[in-house]
């Protein structure tokens, strides 16, 4: 820059009688201005803003960082039948907002209703299923049937069965679940179809014979 500022005062100075000397003036006031310029930016200050710092993972709403395959999956189980009977068909859980929906399918079924329910142990080894224990009921209520106050959480209601012997029920448990250790969970219990309709009567429906079961396991 200093010797592009003498260049042009040597211009100046050479050529002032041609060109005049305003031109020669302001020449050299603009290579002037040229040297005196910095080499470097100016260093930005310290009290400029600094750039907010990208939002780190942590910081992410649990919602947006689930995993694809995280959610609990459905289960279908076997119906097997019991206590002399014919019956075949299956259990399907599904959990859903709030809850699990159960849908049983049967087939060679004799037609009518037939209570459901959910027991407490996924064991149907018995010929009368008596393995699969008691009504799963947790928070120790009355037994009762689909709409009433207060009710086991494994009364499922009756399955209806049509002349043909085909027959299914489908309906949503609040407040269950398939999630291992769980109190509330339908994971590692049994699914019992009952020879009878299940009348809403205390302790169990008075729903009969154990004509079908179907363990709720993985």
């Amino acid at each position: 820059m200093v010797l592009a500022r003498a260049l042009a005062t040597f211009g100046c100075m050479t050529n002032a009688k041609h060109l005049g000397t305003v031109f020669c003036v302001s020449l050299a006031v603009a290579s002037f201005g040229c040297a005196s310029s910095p080499h470097d930016e100016p260093a930005t200050p310290a009290d400029a803003p600094l750039a907010e710092p990208a939002p780190s993972a942590a910081a992410t709403p649990d919602s947006e960082r689930r995993m694809a395959g995280s959610e609990i999956p459905e289960l279908e189980v076997p119906l097997l039948a019991r206590s002399g009977s014919k019956l075949s068909g299956s259990a399907r859980f599904v959990p859903v907002e709030g809850g699990v929906k159960v849908t049983l399918q049967v087939k060679d079924t004799p037609p009518g209703s037939h209570g459901a329910h959910i027991h407490q142990n996924a064991d149907c080894s018995a010929d009368d299923a008596s393995s699969a224990g008691d009504h799963f009921n947790p928070q120790g209520h009355d037994h009762g049937r689909p709409g009433d106050a207060q009710r086991h959480l494994g009364d499922l209601g009756n399955l209806e069965v049509a002349a043909d012997g085909t027959g299914s029920l489908e309906i949503t448990i609040e407040g269950a679940s398939l999630e291992i250790d769980d109190p509330n969970s339908f994971l590692g219990r049994s699914v019992i179809v009952h020879a009878k309709a299940d009348d809403g009567g205390q302790p169990s429906g008075n729903a009969g014979g154990r004509i079908g079961c179907g363990a709720i396991v993985r």
